[in-house]
């Protein structure tokens, strides 16, 4: 999730680029027809590329800079969806990748070579992505630039507000984001022209979600957080300045921005749009497709391979499901445990508050049992909030923000409060596990606390490694003092079953032409899932292809990796070294995690 978090932020402008255009080094006077001789590649040279490299990013992405709490760019905003920007990052990333290339890396250590590999993956990723016009599609229904702005400057995001300065600072940054609908605009109206559009059913979800952003009146903003919590300190003089200049931005700039986006969606857009839901209907869209499973899976699995994966899962963890059923004593088909478990009224949580309290009273008993399994531990605290109301019905279940790398804002666990009765009980310990601890904030929270590794590991992400990490989390449960009810095992299950179900829908629907109404009918014949899921769920795969795939590739990864280890080590293997060595380098492509278990393993074997 933080991969897509983040690419919503720079929308697509992905951290892989920089401002720095020095020339690749060469060997002296080269023979006309000889290639240059690459110079040696020591640790320390490369780390000081990468630390220039970084500096140029956040240059480049301001915003992710607020996000990992440097906040020298707070004021600034790119035009992210100009042409200007996206030939400026594809010619950076060019720059680099030259740089970095020039560079014989034959004689580094496993964890040089290791950054060497994701720093030139991630950059040939990029440029190879720069074939596809994602640009084109830049808001749908389950995140935008247009979503993540509220969140920005609520006062209870990453920017920060604790001074006239920061204040004085999302001023500029907002008023520089109004240029970003009248851009987004002009790309969707190319988009027409060149067919690259979004299914209509997404773009009926995105008018509702603009709309509530628009407001009355100032005061009554998501923007006008920061002024009603405005600290007593301020001085007066700037405690009015800033009420009159906000109110300015609110009913000046951004509510007729937003209202001119949506109306632009509304009356031109939306006519435009395609019935069809399948990548695949794009142009180019099944070599698009089979990019976007490539690039988050970290693998050279086929869609058609991955669907037969998750056809195969789906079987197995319903054969799981049917011993719970004998447990409890339930009599009856397991379609009709699915009805019992989803619609009884034992499995719902009385109120809001009542889901938060459960999922906050979590906390002390997984955190007693956590240094049992691991020696890696991160220092920075989270907090759980609920979704935003005005995304929460396109939301997923739960959500992750990391915390700043510095420490001073806490990694966020988002419940999705919305429907409450879809939300069930039973959920709840695998969804704290999956993205709190020991899931999502335990591992990203661990690997921006890595401070040897270089920044853009540290604050970059591999989907595959860090959503499977969160799945094989769910499987932790019983070893962390959990799952002790049948039930909440079968929440368990039902999430590992959830995530095996998105193998075979996301092919289904990007390769197969399964349509938006299959996809739904088979997630709720197939599992205990409420129809207001299946829809946002269905959605979510139509909005963004090949995301859904990481998760179980992920998990599957590292469940055969620590099977390995277990065989291959015996009495020798230690679940907490083999959980550090997992962590201990941040999330990499799976193949380079196997590699490095491999020789893990081959450690332990000859002490």
């Amino acid at each position: 999730m933080r991969k897509i978090l983040l690419s919503l932020a720079i929308a697509a402008a992905l951290s892989a680029c920089g401002a720095n255009t020095g020339t690749a080094p060469q060997s002296e006077s080269p023979p006309a027809t000889s290639q240059p001789t690459k110079q040696v590649a020591t640790a320390t040279q490369l780390d000081a590329l990468y630390a220039e490299f970084w500096e140029a990013s956040l240059k480049l992405n301001p915003v992710q800079a607020t996000f990992t709490g440097d906040n020298r760019y707070n004021d600034q905003l790119p035009n992210f969806f100009s042409a200007e920007f996206r030939q400026q990052t594809k010619a950076f990333a060019e720059q680099w990748l030259a740089k970095v290339e020039a560079l014989d890396p034959s004689g580094l250590d496993s964890s040089a070579r290791i950054s060497y590999d994701i720093f030139v993956n991630d950059l040939k990723q990029q440029l190879e992505g720069e074939r596809y016009p994602r640009w084109m599609l830049p808001i749908n229904q389950f995140g935008s630039v247009f979503s993540f702005l509220p969140q920005l400057g609520s006062g209870a995001g990453a920017q920060p507000f604790a001074t006239v300065e920061d204040y004085d600072n999302w001023l500029k940054r907002a008023h520089l984001a109004v240029a970003l609908f009248d851009s987004a605009i002009d790309n969707m109206r190319q988009g027409i022209k060149a067919g690259v559009v979004q299914p209509r059913v997404l773009m009926e979800k995105v008018l509702p979600q603009l709309q509530a952003v628009v407001s009355e009146s100032a005061d009554t903003s998501m923007f006008w957080g920061p002024i009603s919590r405005m600290p007593e300190s301020f001085p007066a003089a700037d405690k009015q300045r800033l009420t009159e200049e906000f109110s300015k931005l609110i009913n000046d700039g951004l509510n007729p921005g937003y209202q001119r986006l949506h109306d632009f969606i509304r009356d031109e857009y939306l006519p435009a749009t395609r019935d069809t839901v399948a990548f695949s209907a794009l142009p180019d869209g099944q070599a698009w497709y089979a990019f976007n499973v490539r690039n988050q899976t970290t693998t050279d699995l086929t869609p058609a391979e991955i669907h037969d994966i998750g056809l195969a899962e789906v079987a197995r963890i319903q054969g799981e499901m049917r011993r719970v059923m004998e447990q409890v004593e339930f009599k009856g088909e397991l379609s009709d445990f699915f009805k019992f478990v989803t619609e009884d009224a034992q499995f719902t949580f009385a109120s809001e508050q009542a889901l938060l309290d459960g999922y906050n009273g979590l906390r002390e008993k997984i955190d007693a049992k956590v240094p049992e399994l691991f020696s890696l531990i991160p220092k920075s605290p989270f907090e759980i909030r609920p979704v935003e109301a005005f995304r929460a019905k396109s939301a997923a279940g739960g959500q992750y923000f990391p915390p700043s790398a510095d420490g001073s804002r806490p990694g966020i666990f988002y419940v999705n409060t919305y429907d409450l009765p879809s939300r069930k009980v039973w959920d709840m310990e695998s969804l704290y596990l999956h993205e709190a601890i020991p899931g999502h904030h335990f591992q990203i929270a661990l690997q921006q606390e890595l401070t040897d590794l270089p920044a853009f590991r540290r604050f970059g992400g591999e989907t595959a490694f860090a959503e499977g990490w969160g799945l094989y989390a769910e499987s932790l449960g019983k070893d962390l003092g959990v799952y002790t009810d049948p039930y909440q095992y079968f929440g368990r299950l039902q999430a590992e079953l959830w995530r095996s179900i998105r193998l075979v829908v996301d092919t289904g629907l990007h390769s197969k032409n399964w349509s938006r109404e299959q996809v739904i009918q088979y997630m709720l014949e197939n599992s205990a899932t409420t129809e207001t899921e299946a829809v946002a769920e269905a959605e979510r795969y139509i909005a963004i292809p090949g995301q859904a795939l990481a998760y179980k590739i992920g998990e599957l990864k590292i469940l055969e990796l620590r099977k390995k280890a277990e065989q291959a080590l015996g009495d020798k293997f230690d679940i907490r070294d083999f959980h550090a060595e997992v962590l201990r380098d941040g999330a990499v492509p799976l193949s380079v995690l196997s590699a490095k278990i491999d020789r893990w393993i081959a450690s332990r074997q000859g002490s």
